[in-house]
């Protein structure tokens, strides 16, 4: 049975920490990060493209020194990412893009060098289903899906960074601002998301405008690897992950088996003798497809309609003459990552984790140190209406955890005006009591008729199946009997527990924004921040 590698790691296992030190815990391993990613400079090109691509952002006086900090030897970077949700997805993106800035301002504090958050938009991704979409706690109470009407979003394979948003963004807008339109802040957040989130922008653009309007007193600066001018400086990646697939895939394969061996699930599949990148036939904007070896000099593309090929010259030829048409995997985006910035640190989640646990010889293969892994902030939040339901049902956050029936069956029992019995209880003493009438019975009955032994064990299965019927009856008649109790229950676990997931992996922003502030709910984040800690903290805003 395999085992979360993140929450092992998070632990301290020494399995776990013998695929990826936990060096984001020790001050003299974050300085040995930091002086070590000091050796590397930004290109040119590179930051030209930086200073012109965040110029187009928000007003930001903090990004533009932090850019110009860029710009001089011995600055480092700490940097993260996250795909491009809609109205900024999940909340956990806000919470990694806080927890960049605070690892960086904790990194500049302690080692005396300047450092500077990044923000990584993974334009390159093609996955839709995962992005189309934000969640919100709804009136009516259960989780509201505020999502684009995108008919062919299971099917493309085209980067992100090339969809725009169309149409259906009208009506996703007119869905939010009907169901926060009253809150006390709504006007100014939802205004904020009218404007980024137009038809005619890209998901990307939206996504980007948003989040660089959040953070513009922090000055996140943030990189689009999709940009043409950026991908000549991409090739030389690509054609590594090309030319020497062999070796690079042999090497993590085996870094795979042992991971495995050690009871850790594969978090990426290593496809035997394949490149770690995507290739789209078609040009910059159509599908993209991963590279799988078909013979001596030949590439099959996974997934195409007509099973098409393309050699190595081809491939080569068209890295040369169009780079965008590449794209990196899961595993290849740090390495390209780090080969162009100077990174001290990444701020990732659970899977970003596992990822990096598998990237050791990767890294090695290309002469690169591996930045320090940073778990990302981790926060659940408790406004004043859950913080109210809560009081009245004299419950703690974590008692959410609890399966629904079993939680009201316990309010129901706890909160009877005349003592009544769990339904466990019940059912202990029932089948104690008939249990031990059967068990007196048993003797007498076996010396008067051997045969009655079969009777008697049928009898058992009898009374057990009756009891727990019974029992079953009993308890959902407790959960019954208070019907605002379980509303509460209900409206408490859409706030905390969504879909039965933790908060921060279902809703949105828009919600928290709307109720308290844009401004004010990004401050509490960053207040709350903890460096280099990963533990799970309860926000009251």
């Amino acid at each position: 049975m395999t085992s979360s590698f993140s929450a092992a790691w998070l632990r301290g296992d020494a399995r776990a920490l013998s695929f990826l030190p936990d060096r984001y815990r020790h001050p003299a391993a974050r300085a040995e990060a930091v002086a070590a990613a000091a050796s590397r400079t930004v290109s040119p090109a590179l930051l030209d493209v930086l200073v012109a691509r965040n110029a187009r952002l928000a007003p930001s006086p903090a990004r533009e020194r932090h850019l110009e900090l860029l710009s001089r030897p011995g600055t480092v970077a700490v940097v993260t990412g996250q795909q491009m949700g809609l109205f900024l997805g999940p909340l956990f993106t806000l919470y990694k893009a806080a927890a960049a800035i605070v690892a960086a301002r904790a990194l500049s504090q302690e080692t005396g060098r300047p450092c500077v958050p990044v923000f990584w938009l993974q334009t390159e991704d093609h996955d839709l289903p995962e992005i189309d979409h934000c969640v919100v706690p709804s009136a009516s109470g259960g989780p509201l899906r505020v999502a684009l009407d995108l008919p062919d979003a299971a099917a493309s394979r085209a980067p992100i960074a090339h969809r725009r948003l169309g149409p259906s963004v009208t009506a996703a807008l007119a869905t939010l601002r009907n169901e926060l339109g009253d809150e006390p802040h709504a006007h100014e957040h939802l205004s904020l998301l009218e404007r980024a989130y137009r038809p005619e922008a890209t998901l990307a653009e939206a996504f980007t405008e948003v989040l660089s309007a959040v953070f513009a007193e922090e000055g996140l600066i943030f990189l689009d690897p999709r940009d043409a001018r950026l991908a000549p400086l991409a090739a030389p990646v690509h054609r590594r992950a090309i030319q020497e697939a062999a070796a690079i895939s042999d090497a993590l394969a085996a870094h795979v088996r042992a991971l495995s061996d050690a009871g850790f699930a594969e978090q990426v599949h290593i496809r035997p003798g394949a490149p770690l990148g995507f290739f789209s036939p078609d040009g910059i904007d159509g599908p993209r497809y991963r590279l799988d070896p078909a013979g001596p000099g030949r590439w099959s593309l996974v997934g195409h309609p007509e099973d098409a090929t393309v050699t190595t010259d081809a491939l080569l030829a068209a890295l040369e003459r169009e780079p965008l048409r590449f794209t990196t995997s899961a595993l290849l985006r740090p390495l390209l990552q780090d080969t162009w910035l100077p990174t001290a640190a990444y701020v990732g989640g659970p899977g970003e984790i596992a990822y990096f646990a598998q990237l050791a010889p990767l890294y090695a293969h290309a002469g690169l140190p591996m930045p320090l892994v940073v778990p990302r902030a981790r926060f659940r939040v408790l406004d004043d209406r859950a913080r109210r339901w809560l009081g009245k049902l004299g419950l703690q956050p974590d008692a959410l955890n609890t399966p629904r029936e079993e939680l009201l069956m316990q309010l129901a029992a706890r909160d009877a005006t005349q003592p009544l019995e769990p339904p466990e209880a019940l059912e202990a003493r029932l089948l104690g009591a008939i249990t031990a009438e059967l068990d007196r019975s048993n003797g007498p009955l076996l010396a008067l008729d051997a045969t009655l032994e079969d009777a008697l064990q049928r009898t058992r299965g009898t009374v057990r199946v009756a009891v727990s019927r019974l029992v079953g009856r009993y308890g959902r008649a407790l959960a019954r009997r208070d019907t605002v109790t379980a509303e509460r229950v209900d409206r408490l676990r859409t706030w905390l527990t969504p879909n039965g997931e933790p908060q921060e992996r279902v809703l949105g922003l828009p919600y928290f924004a709307c109720r308290v502030g844009t401004r004010a709910f990004t401050q509490r984040v960053l207040d709350a921040c903890v460096p280099f800690s990963g533990a799970l903290q309860d926000l009251t805003p």
